[in-house]
Parts: C-alpha cells; structure tokens; sequence
C-alpha cells in the first residue's frame, strides 16, 4: 500500500500526520517507508536525520534520472534507517527545489512510481509526504499511490482548497493513475468544544466527501515530539492524540 498525504494549503499537519502514520505503521511491525518530496524536509527532521548532512536522499535519486550520477544505483541505496525499528525514510533535500525544473523538462513524472515498484518486496507501507502545491512532485507521488488522504485544519479556506485540490487530482487520475482512491480527509487540530469545527465537517459531508472518524486533536505533546525528533507513538505512546493516531491508522487499515 503506497499512500499519499496531500494538500495543497500549508499549514494543515501534513508532515506531521504523515510521519505519525508511518510510525504508527511501523510500531505495528510492518517495515514502513516515508518518502520525503518536500524540499523543506520536516518529515526528513522529524525522524531524526538532518537533511543537509552527507547522507543519500530523494534528490539524489533523481539526480540518477536525469543522468547526473554515471554509475547508477538500486533504489534500495537511496533508503535510510532511521532510530526506530521498522521505520525507514527517503529522505529531502534543499536540492529538490532547483531539480524540479529540469526533471519537468525531461518529463521524468512516472520514476517515482518505478521507483517505488522497485522497492515492493522491501516494505510493507509507503506513506509520501508532498509539497503544499499542486507541483511536479506532488503529482509524481499522486501517479505513484494506491491512495490519498487530505488533511483539514477546520478552517473555512480550507474547504475552497479542497474542492480545487479534488479537480486538480482527479483531472491528474483520469490522464495517469485511474485506480487512485481517496481514502478520507483527516480532521486535524480538532476542538471538540469549538462549534466551527462540527459546521465545517458537517459541510464536507454534506459534499458527499469521506471524513474519517477518528480525529486528531491539538496538543502541545506533538510540538514536543517535534522538538525531540521522535514521532509521537514512540515518544508518547500512551498519550491521547498518539491514541488517535493509533485509532486513524487501524481506521485507514480497517483493522480492529
């Protein structure tokens, strides 16, 4: 299962919710890969490994595409472990933000997915972190994915961006990947007490939209997570949101 994590507004946890979900997802024992597409490299940071050390990433990857690199290597040598068990990272790099060009250029939209396919028998789960826009690796990742979940911050401009980034990928799904499936939107930074919040998710549903369940609420607990450079459900693991967190990924998995 290849999953992606996209928005195309900032500011909405995606990094952080994709990380999490791949930690959950490897604190259940499944060998779980994190792509890291966005240049900024907070999932790269959050796990633990800093993107301008000398280490391998994504962007040497596709350097490898675009003929950078004369002696090409497996996939496989572009993985990194991380500290934790089972959880491994295709690290970003600054690099990516001047290689996109050229990559564009060369049409090179489809050598994720290769990549990826190459990397099948190694990992159970592939969660990808995207830029926030609607650019060559955003769309790379889209073609690559079984599927896509959207984070949503409860915040009105956030439904307008969803409906352009649900015309945006299913243009995209049409023209390259007719079996992407979206998965749910996921309810980030929830106020139970706020009535915001219940509008606008009644408004989605209203849209006939997938809203997961399970929600996840804000909790100064993830920016100490952040701090520390441990994904919560191993920093944290009893704490409410690691639960609903834990809650989300049986819900995506659709397990008890």
């Amino acid at each position: 299962m290849k999953r992606v994590v996209f928005n195309q507004k900032g500011g909405v946890g995606k990094s952080t919710i994709s990380t999490n979900l791949a930690a959950e997802s490897a604190r259940n024992g499944l060998r779980t890969l994190l792509v890291d597409l966005d240049a900024q490299g907070n999932s790269t940071h959050y796990c633990g490994i800093d993107i301008n050390d000398d280490g391998v990433t994504v962007a040497d990857m596709f350097k490898q595409v675009v003929g950078w690199f004369s002696k090409p290597q497996p996939p496989s040598a572009f993985v990194r472990p991380t500290a934790f068990d089972n959880l491994y990272v295709l690290p970003a790099h600054p690099s990516l933000t001047e290689l996109e060009r050229e990559l564009e250029t060369r049409y090179k939209m489809f050598k994720l997915k290769e990549t990826l396919q190459a990397l099948e028998e190694d990992f159970d789960r592939v969660y990808i972190d995207t830029p926030p826009n609607f650019n060559f690796y955003s769309k790379a990742a889209l073609i690559a994915a079984d599927s896509f979940v959207i984070p949503f911050d409860c915040d009105d401009f956030s439904v307008q961006a969803i409906d352009r980034l649900l015309d945006n990928v299913l243009e995209l799904r049409s023209d390259h990947n007719p079996e992407l499936q979206l998965e749910g939107i996921i309810i980030n930074q929830f106020n139970p007490q706020a009535k915001l919040p219940a509008t606008l998710i009644d408004l989605l549903k209203e849209k006939s939209l997938p809203v997961m369940e399970s929600k996840i609420n804000s909790t100064v607990k993830v920016k100490e997570s952040h701090s520390k450079r441990v994904p919560l459900p191993f920093y944290a693991p009893s704490h409410k949101v690691s639960q609903q967190l834990a809650a989300l990924w049986k819900e995506l998995e659709d397990v008890d």
